[in-house]
């Protein structure tokens, strides 16, 4: 039995991780790299193993660092099934299609700029026909704690890991020559204590683990203080006659900030303020969650079946068109306005900040982690002017950064749930974290686990199980 891996080893985007045993070839997760320009056009472009050679996938969730590349997978030759939840299925269907389209309007700027200078076409990185194409390669697997058999002597369990809809833990039973193995991967991990999800499981029996490490070496804020802290920064914009601009993620982010605005609203400690979900993709996904109910914890269910449920709102509004879009920088009065991207990077939310930062009512609240050098980042950190659309703004809104929303586990989190994996545990691999943070859980592990060799894997090394 070996295990190699391909991607978010000593960084946090890119896994990919492929099994050997039994004669056949499993591939775990097959994400994009999202990094510097030039890296990612050579990383997500060609695959590091053969394609027409992986027998199976198995995937533990559905965002684009672990799913990015499953079109370029399916195009270089993988005929397969491809084994997730039934809510990862779902939510592939859109957010791999959007991914698409990304990739298909990139490749037409890029090409328009280059016919100016005489530069060949760009070519995107996959198009919407090779999404379609593989998306009906996947298999949902039913129910968590269902084990499912993949192929012979292979048999692949998953369990709830909290860290969005439908994120699984995947523990993968090999028998092979007689020896059984049980490997335990923890995909990403939720904090617990979620106002939507469940808490994570945890792997029982297992004889090696390959565990996230995105926050090895940080403590989030505390999850009890995210609605006070939510509902002071609304009322002191609310008492300049301001406007809330809020940079999110599509999928994941902005529905808990949905509930977060339901909750506070409820409970009449800020009045009812039209909330404008400004992105395409938040929609869509939206409509996923209202079908998953096996992914809630129960508080959350029996708000779902609610009539007026946080995404049914009556002052929830949800924007689809450009001219709808453009027509929220009318409003006057003050609301909430949740837009993608959530670094602020790309998407509709640029044109929001562009025309709301120079005025000193309005409020942007920065809600997740933001890479060096995107608008998100340069905000968070307290720049005085900023680049927007190649033109400077001077920064006069107020801006707000809370962390307690993130969708992973911190340092603490990480070792309370370490404490609770059982088994011989042979070997522990420390995978999705920074250089700093994956050393940090690393010596953590060691100090929970001494019998473990506890290992920081690097691009491309190959283990023997």
């Amino acid at each position: 039995m070996k295990l190699t891996f391909f991607g978010a080893t000593r960084t946090v985007t890119g896994s990919k991780y492929l099994l050997q045993a039994n004669g056949k070839n499993i591939l775990i997760e097959c994400g994009m790299y999202q990094g510097r320009n030039a890296d990612w056009k050579q990383r997500n472009s060609r695959l590091p193993f053969d394609s027409t050679k992986i027998d199976a996938m198995l995937l533990s969730h559905a965002h684009i660092d672990h799913t990015g590349i499953i079109p370029v997978l399916g195009r270089s030759g993988y005929r397969g099934k491809i084994y997730c939840t039934d809510a990862t299925v779902d939510l592939c269907r859109v957010m791999l299609m959007d991914s698409a389209h990304i990739q298909e309007q990139d490749a037409a700027f890029i090409t328009k700029k280059n016919a100016k200078k005489g530069l060949p076409p760009a070519v995107p990185l996959y198009t919407t026909a090779d999404a379609t194409a593989v998306l009906g390669q996947f298999q949902s697997i039913g129910s968590y704690n269902q084990p499912t058999a993949i192929t012979d002597g292979i048999t692949a369990t998953w369990l709830d890991a909290g860290h969005m809809l439908g994120s699984a833990m995947i523990i993968i039973d090999i028998q092979e020559a007689g020896r059984k193995v049980r490997l335990a991967f923890s995909g990403d991990l939720g904090r617990g204590h979620n106002d939507i999800l469940s808490n994570p499981d945890h792997p029982r029996a297992a004889d090696y683990l390959i565990t996230e490490s995105t926050y090895g070496d940080k403590v989030h804020e505390p999850l009890d203080d995210v609605n006070d802290r939510v509902c002071a920064i609304a009322n002191r914009t609310l008492e300049k006659n301001g406007k809330i601009i809020i940079p999110s993620f599509a999928v994941g982010r902005t529905q808990q900030l949905l509930y977060t605005c339901y909750q506070i609203t409820q409970s009449k400690r800020i009045p009812p303020l039209p909330v404008y979900v400004d992105s395409p993709l938040s929609l869509q996904a939206t409509e996923v969650y209202k079908h998953h109910f096996e992914s809630f914890n129960q508080k959350f269910r029996d708000v779902m079946m609610n009539a007026s449920n946080p995404f049914s709102a009556s002052n929830v509004h949800y924007v689809q068109s450009v001219d709808e879009s453009k027509a929220i920088n009318n409003l006057t009065k003050p609301c909430v306005i949740i837009s993608a991207s959530g670094m602020a990077d790309a998407g509709r939310i640029r044109h929001h900040i562009k025309n709301n930062i120079e005025d000193d009512r309005n409020t942007i609240l920065i809600v997740g982690w933001c890479a060096p050098h995107t608008l998100g980042a340069h905000l968070a950190s307290g720049h005085k002017e900023v680049s927007i659309f190649g033109d400077p703004y001077k920064v006069r809104a107020t801006i707000e950064t809370i962390d307690a929303f993130s969708g992973h586990a911190d340092k603490n989190e990480l070792r309370d749930w370490a404490k609770q994996v059982t088994g011989a545990l042979r070997g522990i691999f420390v995978i999705h974290g920074q250089e700093a943070p994956a050393q940090a859980f690393a010596e953590t592990l060691r100090t929970l686990h001494p019998n473990a060799n506890v290992r920081v894997p690097e691009f491309a090394e190959s283990v023997e199980l």
